[in-house]
Parts: C-alpha cells; structure tokens; sequence
C-alpha cells in the first residue's frame, strides 16, 4: 500500500490523546464524539502529494491537520488556554528525528517533520465562545 497519510494520523492521535497541559487532560479525537466536551484536539487528514517516484525511490509529502478547541461560556475565558495547548501540541509533534513517527511496521519512514502554519479563530455564539487553532502539520514520507 502506498497511503501512509492514515498511519500519521493513527501515531499523532495516539501521541496527542490525552495530553497534559497544566491541570488539564486534554482528549483528541478524528471523529468529535456529540458528547465531547472543550478543550479536545481534533486530527484530520488533509492530503497527500507525491514528490518524488522513480524505480529506487517513492516519496510522499503528507499533510494532516491538527485542531485545538477550547470553549468558555461568556467572557469567561480566553484565548490564552488555545496557546498553551498548541504550545504542548508543537512540542510533542514537531521533534528532532529521532522522535518521528515510526511508520516502519507499515512500510514507511518518515524523513522530515514541520509545522506549516498555525491560525487561529475566535467563534462567538449564544451558548459560548470558542477558541480554536488549526496547526498544519507536514511529513516527508519514503516507502521502504
């Protein structure tokens, strides 16, 4: 198989599940399940492009995004606990490489890891107001 785009997302959910931030225990999911509650991390798959193939070499850049949501009723809270988590996020995700995804089980190595961009968003609604921040996330794949 040459999708290696699930196998990514599999390691950062189970690296991100649960991550402590402080006082916090902070749960990531693909899928948000409806009784979720804020703060939570949501990982998703973006896409994947091929960057290099030839007959020695198979090359894929892999794209997955990463969701920080946190929310507070009314003027509450702010923006400040969305920046700690994304800090604890980078420093868990974004490591020398030696700490990249093993992916060799599946027939895949990783051979960069970098951050591509951080936005961050402020919904108002009724009920609450939430702070989100979406963290692009970029490997460099090569199938052994």
């Amino acid at each position: 198989m040459n999708e290696a785009l699930h196998h990514l997302r599999a390691v950062y959910i189970s690296r991100l599940n649960n991550l402590s931030v402080g006082s916090l225990t902070v749960p990531a999911y693909n899928r948000v399940p409806a009784n979720a509650s804020e703060p939570y991390i949501r990982i998703y798959s973006v896409g994947t492009r091929e960057l290099n193939q030839s007959k020695d070499t198979f090359q894929l850049n892999c794209e997955t995004r990463i969701e920080v949501v946190t929310g507070f009723d009314g003027d509450s809270g702010g923006e400040l606990q969305a920046n700690q988590i994304v800090d604890s996020v980078i420093n868990t995700v974004r490591t020398r490489s030696d700490g990249y995804p093993d992916l060799s089980s599946n027939g895949f190595s990783v051979v960069s890891v970098r951050i591509e961009n951080i936005q961050y968003f402020e919904d108002d609604f009724n009920d609450k107001t939430y702070f989100r921040a979406i963290i692009e996330v970029s490997n460099i794949v090569n199938k052994l």
